[in-house]
């Protein structure tokens, strides 16, 4: 995969070369400049992912900069970075476009960390700009791939869904493309020409993810030196996504229960409410029912974010889109990575089609990536496939050690693997197996093996 593209601004020399020695030891390609106007001069030339640079320079300052980049490449993220911060740039910042505004002095470890989460940003927004484009072609079925009847059926939901403004929520388990579903409904709905935000709300300490959604005002706490504008604000009149938002404190389930039905929140120390517009799409692979049974989420949350659901199938519920699936993200790497790969041998779908894929559509995209990556021809053949995945047919008809099993002996060691395979989850291995949990655990208890 190439490099990102860092550019670096800062008249500043020690300043300037930390930063990109930094970021050079992150892997990313970095290009390093002293003034503004070198700076334009670089962004004429080609596009960048992400540009640092300094607020104050000699002649022409950062704000020229970011204005500058925001033309040419609407998608790059500007970090803003200055030793004089005060609330009026920040703001300004804010407004042009800007990522975040840094202020001096700052960690390192806050800039690589920075960097990676603007990096993550505007590869949903081309992701976004990719799925409007196909919206404006009148391709709606293209925002998600696949052509089996669950995959259709979320269609036609997502399209009726995302008109509205209500909010919705997203289950499924990790790796079925709940954002992606998100997105789509962004895309698709009156608000797509303004922010899609997202979150994850098991990423952070209850401290942070306050801090990321709210904001704060400066001097709210030790080290908050200026003013930061949070997710849900800087997202206003746009669509905000919740990722895994079962697992979010109950204290913060209150906090965001009251934006919710107030449309207005207060920063981190904050005394002045700010009215915000949003729409809220949430998502998790956690079952809300039985996590508001045992206290761990608020009903009134839930109801005020379920008005409507949508549930992402797993890969094992849509084996149909398995190939159309795998021809997707084929085209996908082989050009990412500047391969001439765009075969697959039968043998590797039939291998695929005969795996569960605890990992669901991620660990499938993971899979044909890593294989274009080592193929040495046109075709991904079984040898490019992981290990146990070469192995599976073996695995599943065939004995280690002896020749033939009993029925009984073949079945231990089939339900076994499976368990294997979808790393213990007892509920997916009954569902796999086609038999109820009950059973599952009666037949592991037979093995001395049910706790």
């Amino acid at each position: 995969m190439t490099a990102a593209q860092i550019l670096v601004v800062d008249d500043e020399r020690i300043a300037r070369e930390n930063l990109a020695h930094v970021l050079s030891k992150e892997g990313y390609h970095v290009v390093m400049v002293d003034s503004g106007e070198k700076a334009l001069r670089e962004l004429e030339k080609q596009t960048f992912d992400v540009v640092l640079t300094d607020l104050r320079m000699e002649t022409l300052g950062g704000m020229a900069v970011l204005e500058r980049c925001k033309e040419l490449s609407p998608t790059t993220e500007v970090i803003m970075i200055t030793g004089y911060a005060s609330v009026s740039s920040a703001v300004e910042a804010m407004q042009k476009g800007a990522y975040y505004y840094l202020p001096k002095p700052f960690k390192l470890d806050e800039v690589r960390h920075l960097v990676r989460n603007a990096l993550e940003r505007r590869r949903l927004h081309q992701e976004v700009q990719e799925l409007r484009r196909q919206v404006v072609q009148g391709d709606t079925k293209a925002l998600l791939v696949g052509k089996s009847a669950k995959i259709q059926a979320l269609q036609r939901m997502i399209e009726q869904v995302a008109p509205t403004d209500c909010n919705v929520l997203i289950l499924g388990e990790t790796g079925t493309g709940k954002e992606l579903v998100a997105r789509a409904i962004h895309v698709l709905s009156p608000r797509k020409e303004k922010r899609f935000m997202a979150i994850s709300c098991a990423a952070f300490s209850e401290e942070l993810l306050a801090n990321e959604l709210f904001g704060h005002e400066k001097e709210a706490f030790t080290g908050a030196g200026n003013v930061k504008i949070g997710l849900l604000e800087a997202a206003s009149e746009g669509t905000v996504f919740l990722d895994e938002v079962g697992d979010m404190p109950l204290s913060m389930q209150v906090k965001l229960l009251r934006v919710l039905q107030e449309r207005k929140l207060l920063r981190v120390g904050g005394t002045e409410e700010i009215p915000v517009d949003i729409r809220v799409v949430a998502a998790t692979n956690k079952d809300l029912s039985k996590e508001m049974a045992t206290k761990k989420f608020r009903p009134d949350l839930y109801y005020r974010l379920n008005v409507v659901t949508l549930y992402v199938p797993t890969l094992a519920e849509r084996k149909d889109d398995i190939p159309l699936l795998c021809r997707h993200f084929l085209k996908k790497a082989a050009t990412a990575q500047g391969k001439e790969v765009h075969d697959i041998a039968p043998e590797v779908l039939d291998i695929l089609l005969r795996y569960e894929f605890p990992g669901n559509v991620r660990e499938l995209q993971n899979i044909i990536e890593r294989a274009v990556a080592l193929a040495q021809g046109s075709t991904i053949l079984p040898e490019h496939l992981p290990p146990d995945l070469q192995q599976i047919t073996l695995r599943v008809s065939r004995p280690p050690f002896r020749e033939f099993l009993t029925l009984e002996e073949a079945e231990k060691e089939y339900i076994l693997w499976v368990l294997k395979k979808v790393r213990g989850n007892r509920t997916r291995a009954a569902q796999i197996l086609g038999i109820n949990r009950a059973s599952l655990w009666r037949k592991l208890k037979s093995y001395n093996l049910a706790d």
